[in-house]
């Protein structure tokens, strides 16, 4: 979740409505604070809990043609289509849409300005284009995703089929890639990172917090998201706010 002075917003939501009520309530909210759900792409950890939760709080949502014609969502009673990535306001929120490299129909991740003050969130993308780099300059916040260790991932318990996928230009950010992403877009505004979507089966905490040891020296947070228990309330000054993704 994403809170400025005026707004709230949920990106993605793979949970039941069960599941999302009780994590929103460990910090003091429920669904219907929220202002809008933002979908990145239609994979089921991060979609399948939308259409209830829309249908439910009768909340706008906002994806891509792509996502929304690819998934089984259903019915939602305020749907907003982005068209050509376009960017879009909810609230006081400036929201930039950005195209990345992923297997899914039009997949999306977000740039969200406020006050001043710019979130970047990229995760589920196999490879970074010129263009994500160009879009993530200049955040004063990042999540970002290290999905995996090639090595693990090599001797892992997952089908071959999967772990091509997985390790594709249209898949996960390994560490590596995540690092070099990291080292390219780095500048002092940035002051708070969120390594997430780390796997639980490729991947490990303790390799990859000693991967990102160096930037806990310049960056003045950085947290390893659990994919459990997300993580709490991060604050930039006069805003925007971040907690965990509901997916």
């Amino acid at each position: 979740m994403i809170a400025s002075k005026q707004g709230l917003i949920l990106v993605d939501c793979g949970f039941t409505v069960k599941e999302t009520v009780r994590r929103m309530a460990r910090l003091g909210l429920s669904p219907a604070d929220l202002n809008a759900v933002i979908v990145t792409h239609e994979h089921g950890d991060h979609i399948k809990g939308v259409g209830p939760l829309a249908r439910r709080y009768k909340m706008p949502v906002y994806m891509t043609a792509g996502t929304y014609h690819q998934s089984s969502v259903g019915n939602v009673p305020h749907l907003h289509l982005i068209e050509g990535y376009s960017a879009f306001t909810v609230e006081d929120m400036h929201i930039q849409p950005v195209a990345v490299p992923h297997d899914a129909r039009e997949p999306s991740q977000f740039v969200i300005s406020a006050n001043s003050k710019r979130l970047g969130i990229l995760t589920d993308l196999g490879s970074v284009s010129e263009h994500v780099y160009e879009q993530y300059h200049g955040c004063d916040a990042l999540i970002l995703e290290a999905n995996h260790d090639p090595t693990m991932l090599a001797n892992g318990p997952y089908p071959y089929s999967l772990k091509r996928r997985v390790g594709g230009q249209w898949g996960h950010l390994s560490n590596a890639q995540a690092l070099q992403f990291l080292a390219e877009i780095y500048s002092d505004k940035l002051c708070q990172l969120v390594v997430a979507h780390i796997s639980q089966k490729n991947n490990c905490f303790e390799l990859v917090q000693r991967e990102f040891q160096d930037w806990q020296q310049c960056i003045e947070t950085v947290l390893f998201a659990c994919q459990n228990e997300g993580f709490h309330w991060l604050d930039l000054n006069d805003q925007p706010v971040l907690s965990e993704q509901a997916s």
